[in-house]
């Protein structure tokens, strides 16, 4: 869940780790809803009632809410059922563990005002388990070295750590909708070291505002974004290169290109998101431009009425007949008779080649197979 009202949050941690002074600017800013953010909102509410009632511990009422789907409640079951099994592993090496649902965890003595939510916090011997359930599906989130858990843990180990013997902490991304489940491992030790040497003097900065600006993949969902000046001048760097053919760059001046042209397009974007905004909202003209309507498509204002219509006047073949999705069919059947029925029916064709970056954990392509496959699918 969304951390509340801490201007260093858990959630901003990679933000303002990297970009110390953004924290100040941008919690002034208000906040933005988006029906991803609605959807992962009823999905953590929905689970959490789930949770508690599995654990026997005092649920409040069922949520109720459009956002739940056959598709939310079959992955919160699998989230409960995720978090037993990691409950009965954890009883293995501990008696009597510790399970907090939605467990307020404070780090302000690391961190100056900060606190977060965990959805899910085992605390045994010898291992701290923080699980934090992610239901958006637009950007892959990695358990190694994540911050917003690892400020969790440090929040958890101040409260609890003095009751359990613990010298391991393990932290878990759990992203049904990409099929992520990423846990990371590290000790009390380093967690502490970190803590020490890399979050208390940024965070120190951060929390005056002060600090040098630095633009990166973490610019992604900061409020003050689409006008900060350090992103304009670190994407509009790029025109250094003169927008020069790429055949007459170096292959060095390319992956230059390449490792900023994410960020380069993201920024283009959010620039005229808020151009738009502004323009529409408040009225401001932009030298060079006009507000003009988008085109559009025709639609029928009610289908069950088209086809009344139709079919009165003696039109009968007013419906296309096609097959259900293999997602949909695979759902209908259960993964087992699905494979049983139509295992050797459904085929996985070789992706496309697609450059990433070198971090990316995908095995790299050998070059052969990959142009061969490429060149059958064309």
């Amino acid at each position: 869940m969304p951390d509340q009202h801490a201007v260093l949050s858990a959630s901003g941690a990679h933000r303002w780790l990297n970009c110390p002074p953004s924290a100040v600017l941008e919690f002034g800013e208000p906040d933005s809803s988006s029906a991803a953010a609605e959807q992962g909102t009823v999905a953590h509410a929905l689970a959490e009632w789930k949770l508690r009632r599995a654990l026997r511990q005092t649920p409040s009422f069922k949520p109720e809410s459009d956002w739940i789907d056959e598709e939310m409640e079959h992955l919160t079951d699998d989230y409960v059922s995720f978090i037993q099994e990691h409950i009965s592993q954890a009883r293995e090496t501990c008696a009597d563990p510790t399970v907090l649902i939605e467990q307020r965890l404070d780090f302000s003595h690391v961190v100056p005002g900060g606190f977060g939510t965990g959805d899910c916090v085992i605390i045994a011997e010898p291992c701290l388990h923080i699980i934090d359930l992610k239901y958006g599906m637009g950007v892959l989130v990695e358990a190694e070295n994540n911050p917003q858990l690892m400020l969790y843990a440090l929040g958890a180990l101040r409260t609890f750590g003095d009751l359990y013997d613990i010298d391991t902490v393990a932290v878990t991304i759990y992203q049904p909708r990409r099929g992520n489940v990423d846990t990371w491992e590290t000790s009390v030790a380093d967690l502490l070291a970190w803590a020490e040497t890399e979050v208390k003097p940024k965070a120190a900065l951060a929390a005056e505002g002060e600090g040098e600006f630095c633009p990166g993949s973490w610019c992604q969902f900061c409020k003050i974004a689409p006008t900060c000046r350090a992103r304009a001048d670190a994407n509009l760097a790029l025109a250094k290169l003169e927008f020069a053919p790429p055949a007459e760059l170096s292959d060095a001046e390319i992956a230059d290109v390449l490792t900023r042209i994410r960020n380069l397009k993201s920024w283009a974007s959010d620039v005229e998101a808020y151009a738009l905004s502004k323009a529409v909202n408040q009225g401001v003209a932009f030298e060079g431009f006009k507000l003009v309507a988008g085109r559009s498509v025709r639609k029928y204002t009610s289908e069950k009425d088209v086809a009344a219509a139709a079919e009165a006047a003696g039109y009968k073949d007013i419906y296309d007949r096609k097959l259900i999705t293999l997602t949909a069919m695979e759902k209908l059947m259960g993964k087992t008779t699905f494979n049983e029925i139509l295992g050797d029916l459904v085929t996985k064709p070789a992706g496309k080649p697609t450059l990433v970056p070198a971090s990316d954990k995908r095995p790299p392509l050998d070059l052969v197979s990959a142009a061969t496959d490429f060149r059958n699918d064309n």
